[in-house]
This record gives C-alpha cells, structure tokens and sequence, in this order.
C-alpha cells in the first residue's frame, strides 16, 4: 500500500459561527493543500471535516498517519470511544447522543477504506505542517465573512 501523511485542522468564530478546515496530504514528498468552510458550524465538525476531507481524497487504499491537535478526534479513535459509541446505539458513556453522528459514520466509511493511525500533535506550536493547516483553516472563515458582509 502506499503511504500518505495527511495533516488536518478546524477552526471556528466563535462557536458555532463561521468555521473553516484546512488539510494536506504528503504523498512521495508532494504536498497537496486542500481546505473548505461553512457559515454555521463547530470547531469540532471543523477538526472532523478536515480529517474526512482528506482520507476521501485520496484515490485509493492507503497506509494514511493522521497528524490533528484535536484531541477529541485521535481520543475517539485511538482510545476506541468510536466504537463504543457504535456499539452503544451512539450514546456516550454517560448515556448523552454523540455529537456529530453524521461526520462519524462518514469517517468510519474512510477508516474501513484506509490502514490509518491517528498521532496527536500540538496546535499552534512548531509543527510547520499543522501550522499551514491552520492557516488554511482561519484563511476559509476570512473568506467567509467578507462573502456574508457583501
């Protein structure tokens, strides 16, 4: 299988408000940027949607690394909260819906596609990759409000 590194980030003004994600995809050295926004949303669907984006990217079956600073998004997967919420009719354990059902079931479709790991990274820290995903991100939320101001 080839192997792709995928970085992703989400942002949001204010929340919900205005958000954005921003994601690339590293592939043989190649970078590819991609990034989109919506005018109501959560920075948590921001930091999902750029994690979806990205696997639905890529043509074909990888080995993908996730890098994300959203601690939610590699928790619920490295730490299996995903499949517990599946196996628990998507209720958390403390018997609340799971937030953003939609996205979940969207990435689990791309988790069954992929071989992927997820690796939590610091936000807004020296990691160049997360911080070109961010400005991705925040860069979609400018777009945004201009386009709402007009």
């Amino acid at each position: 299988m080839k192997e792709v590194e995928l970085y992703t980030d989400g942002a949001c003004s204010g929340n919900p408000g205005p958000g954005g994600y921003g994601c690339v995809l590293i592939y043989k050295g190649v970078q590819k940027e991609l990034s989109g926004g919506f005018m109501d949303t959560t920075n948590n669907r921001m930091e999902m949607y750029g994690i979806l984006h990205g696997l639905q990217s890529i043509k074909e079956p990888c080995k993908v690394t996730v890098y994300s600073d959203s601690a939610l998004c590699v928790n619920s997967i490295n730490n299996g909260w995903l499949n517990n919420w599946r196996k628990n009719n998507w209720k958390t354990s403390s018997k609340d819906d799971v937030k953003n059902k939609d996205l979940w079931l969207l990435i689990l479709v791309e988790l069954a596609r992929h071989e992927v790991t997820f690796i939590k990274v610091k936000g807004h820290s020296d990691n160049e990759i997360n911080n070109l995903c961010d400005s991705l991100a925040t860069s979609e939320i400018d777009k945004l409000i201009v386009r709402k101001k007009r």
